[in-house]
């Protein structure tokens, strides 16, 4: 099996339990996974996945018996912001990654990210 893109059991697993509704435990996750045809997955893999979530604060959990059982608080979209601010967060020269990443968009996406940013960019305060 080839390998998988960063962040793509992570979103395997969101998807899973956004799908499901309600909590599920890492043994009922790794079941669906195996049903949509995500292949194997050993369940410590699919604990770290669903620990790893907990902490970033996309799912939360509650006991069930001697497990947790996993509930998604987040969506794709979310996810993936996540993913870009550790990266931006990870970097001394922001302002370089900053600059860089938005002289590579796509003119639809630079105007996007125009509109979110607010009609004012000038960085001058408003009267």
């Amino acid at each position: 099996m080839p390998r998988r893109k960063s962040g793509e059991l992570s979103s395997l697993v969101l998807s899973v339990l956004r799908e499901r509704g309600d909590a599920l435990t890492p043994g009922e996750v790794s079941d669906r996974l195996s049903e949509g045809g995500a292949g194997e997955l050993a369940y410590t893999t699919v604990v770290t996945i669903l620990s790893r979530l907990h902490a970033q604060g996309l799912v939360d959990r509650s006991r069930r018996g001697r497990a947790y059982a996993y509930r998604a608080v987040a969506d794709p979209a979310q996810l993936a912001a996540g993913r870009m601010r550790r990266v931006l967060e990870s970097e001394h020269d922001r302002q370089a990654v900053l600059a860089n990443f938005v002289s590579d968009l796509a003119p639809g996406d630079e105007s996007l990210l125009r509109e979110l940013l607010g009609p004012d960019l000038s960085g001058e305060p408003d009267e």
